[in-house]
């Protein structure tokens, strides 16, 4: 991998820029988190959106259920690209929040703002994508709304879905603040396929770039992971900011710190050749199909064997363990010896992502 975006690249925000909103704003990397610290949590704090994790667990009386609800917006541009659509997008992104806090997906909402001159057939062409995906994670979209705007104030259509699930007692304790020294970092699969995906599907690349979106659900994944690993402690989905910002939340979150292998870390040969022409990083490009899993170094084993034996899991590898000194940093260890930080993402790579 390229060490061009090694401590979290893009250029400064202009000091005019920083009391109105900017795209590096939706990036998911430090300007994300610092706006939702320092905006979001000052008006609306409160221990369940405290919790900081991609989907919030509650408990529901007399009875003691424990649900996990969390909600997301689909903006990504164009609509269409290798491997998937905002349909697709909008379904598996859901499904795979309400996974990563160890919950079983069950029901999902979604809101659709559709633009002035949206082809019907391009509507069904989404609605179809989105009814394939919830039959693949056995999801039922229960409820809707539709919205149309004038021409020129949407880019054709967005999506904001809403999803709930029931998290099995034996699963409550799976969150971003539960990592421990001696866990060992698994990744389900290649990292940056989606970003790259994305950016080809706009026209922007001067070269031939065969790369299909990863997006996929992966509660079924997750499901098996924890039957072959039941006591994991963390799960994630590195989507916008990437795996680098992704291990920075959770060693800031659980305040240990996250040291990773270079040449553990899976990217596929397309991938990282177009990192390289572009001067990317592939640990800060968006996935939308893979996760992150930390898990007790003794059952690290049978957690790779099962991920390996699933068609979403097949380039699983361990990557990395966890350690208690310098709480909240992460070190990458290259092949040669050395070592960098990994920082969080500062800007915006590529906008309109997902």
């Amino acid at each position: 991998m390229t060490d061009s975006l090694s401590t979290g690249p893009i250029c400064p925000i202009p000091i005019s820029q920083r009391d109105t909103i900017i795209m590096g704003h939706g990036s998911g990397g430090k300007l994300t988190h610092d706006l939702i610290k320092n905006v979001f949590q000052r008006y609306l704090s409160n221990s369940f959106l405290d919790q900081n994790d991609d989907a919030a667990k509650i408990h529901l009386e007399p009875d003691g259920c424990m649900i996990a609800v969390s909600t997301d917006g689909h903006v990504v541009k164009p609509i269409f690209f290798p491997g998937g659509d905002i349909g697709r997008l909008a379904i598996c992104g859901t499904v795979n929040d309400l996974a990563m806090v160890g919950a079983v997906p069950k029901y999902i909402t979604a809101s659709f703002i559709l633009e002035e001159g949206l082809p019907i057939e391009t509507l069904e062409q989404v609605l179809s994508s989105m009814a394939a995906a919830a039959k693949e994670a056995d999801v039922f979209i229960v409820a809707g709304d539709t919205k149309v705007v004038e021409k020129g104030n949407a880019d054709q259509i967005y999506i904001s879905t809403s999803g709930i699930g029931v998290v099995p007692k034996h699963h409550s304790s799976i969150c971003g603040k539960n990592a421990k020294p001696g866990d060992k970092i698994i990744i389900s699969g290649t990292l940056g396929d989606h970003g790259i995906a994305v950016l080809s599907a706009r026209n922007e690349l001067t070269f031939d770039v065969s790369v299909l979106s990863d997006i996929a659900p992966l509660n079924h994944l997750i499901g098996a992971l924890l039957a072959a690993a039941p006591h994991t402690h963390v799960l994630r989905d590195p989507t916008r900011g990437g795996l680098g910002t992704t291990l920075n939340e959770i060693a800031q979150q659980s305040q240990v710190s996250i040291v990773i292998n270079e040449i553990s870390i899976p990217v596929k040969s397309a991938v990282q050749a177009a990192c390289e022409m572009l001067g990317f990083d592939p640990l800060y490009l968006a996935n939308e199909g893979k996760f992150m899993a930390i898990i007790p170094a003794d059952e690290a084993d049978p957690a790779l064997k099962c991920l390996r034996g699933h068609p979403y899991g097949k380039d699983a590898a361990i990557i990395g363990d966890v350690h208690e000194n310098d709480p909240g940093r992460v070190v990458l260890k290259t092949p040669y010896g050395t070592t960098r930080i990994i920082a969080m993402l500062s800007g915006e790579i590529l906008p309109r992502i997902c």
